[in-house]
């Protein structure tokens, strides 16, 4: 206990106020921490260490180890005990020590697998850690897949909001010109009806779009595990390094075709474990054994087990592994056909996104603005109307949303591809 008995009154309250200062700086930290942006790698980071599909993913890697560690032991012993030659019916029935025959007996019993068979148990074992581990770097590649769709998701909902916000200033400007210009007769009537419908519009798609906004904050915040209050950042430049990649080193890092390839190798190790069941296990007894009056006695013996259907039971069930070993095989063929097709599709999307994104860049995005200063400016020569004004930054800010939306979509499909593998570092520190 920090005080006695004899603790004077105003330490204990000095203790008090001390510590509420503490709790209320800490949830201001606390408090302040959430409110702090959240960029991509802090994104992911975040999903990586909260995440409860890679917790189980690396729980089911530890219990597969421990598995492994007996794999390779001799069975447990088994200890006997029993009454042999127990009469059950004359004047000794049910009696122990009377009759010469009736011995008391107790033993131990062990099966013995030889030193070989018990290393291929052990490397079918150790196979299963790895395949085990193939499952924990698909969980942590579509954590991080995941995360990086969301966070390009908000980011993305985040400038649209920019967008329709800085919209929005521009029509409160046009409607305050519009109502002095009415004032000083420069402007009808149907002028100001028209910048107050087109505000009302704005202001719709401006709530819409922080509507938007914060939905994928949420869907953010999922990941993170965290409540994520807004996000900040450039999103990455939609350029991919997976296409690039060999055939040797993306069977590495990419956890599909990793677990494929770990489904092969364990079906052959459960193969060499199968056919080495063809020699069955021989289990030895020792007993030892007390009678009445009589001599104690020790008896040794040995039980084989005969395989004398072998053909149906040993051999089938090699041919089963076997058979699952052809299974895997054709498996990771077929995955490995589906991957590349996967990544060669994904990067020509890639490049086609990045074509059109330039294409707008360079030739809507300037005409959008040229349109409005030809507006504005035939507006101000009382030769256009201001409809035209209000019609072209509409069609200004539409441009930019529709630039903003490919972008996001070349974004997602940048993160598909980029994400669908796991860094060498991370593959290899499991």
């Amino acid at each position: 206990m920090p005080f006695t008995i004899g603790t004077p009154p105003c330490w204990r309250a000095a203790l008090r106020v001390r510590s509420l200062v503490a709790a209320l700086a800490f949830l201001s930290v606390a408090v302040h921490a959430q409110e702090v942006p959240v960029t991509l790698d802090a994104a992911i980071q975040a999903a990586t260490d909260n995440s409860a599909a890679i917790g189980a993913a690396q729980a089911s890697v530890r219990a597969s180890s421990e598995a492994s560690v007996k794999a390779g032991q001799l069975p447990e012993p088994a200890l006997s005990a029993g009454i042999d030659d127990l009469p059950i019916n004359g004047s000794q029935r049910f009696t122990i020590g009377q009759n010469i025959l009736t011995m008391r007996r107790i033993g131990i019993e062990q099966e013995w697998v030889s030193r070989d068979k018990r290393q291929l148990r052990s490397n079918l074992a150790d196979e299963e850690v790895s395949r085990e581990r193939a499952g924990y770097l698909g969980q942590l590649a579509n954590v991080r897949q995941q995360t990086a769709v969301a966070w390009l998701n908000a980011i993305y909902a985040k400038q649209t909001v920019s967008l329709q916000q800085a919209l929005l200033d521009h029509m409160n400007h046009e409607l305050a010109a519009t109502q002095a210009s009415y004032k000083g007769a420069k402007a009808t009537a149907a002028d100001v009806v028209q910048a107050q419908s087109m505000l009302a519009q704005t202001q719709d798609q401006l709530l819409k779009a922080r509507q938007t906004f914060q939905t994928a904050l949420i869907s953010l915040s999922r990941w993170t595990t965290a409540p994520v209050a807004d996000v900040a950042g450039d999103p990455p430049a939609p350029e991919s390094y997976v296409s690039s990649l060999p055939p040797d080193q993306l069977r590495q890092v990419q956890p599909t075709l990793v677990a494929a390839a770990k489904e092969i190798t364990v079906a052959d190790a459960d193969t060499a474990v199968a056919d080495s069941n063809r020699s069955p296990n021989w289990t030895w007894n020792v007993s030892y054994l007390r009678g009445g009056d009589a001599s104690n006695f020790v008896s040794v013996g040995v039980r084989i087990p005969l395989p004398l259907n072998r053909k149906n039971i040993e051999d089938r069930d090699v041919a089963e592994k076997g058979e699952l070993a052809t299974k895997a095989r054709l498996m990771y063929q077929d995955a490995l056909l589906q991957v590349q097709a996967d990544i060669r599709a994904e990067s020509a999307t890639l490049a086609s996104g990045r074509e059109r994104i330039a294409n707008l860049t360079q030739s809507l995005l300037p005409a959008a603005d040229q349109r409005v200063q030809l507006a504005a400016a035939a507006y101000k020569a009382g030769t256009g109307s201001l409809a035209d004004t209000f019609a072209a930054r509409r069609a200004q800010i539409d441009a930019e949303l529709q630039v903003l939306d490919l972008k996001r979509e070349v974004s997602q499909t940048w993160a598909q591809l980029e994400y669908q593998v796991v860094p060498a570092t991370m593959a290899d520190v499991q």
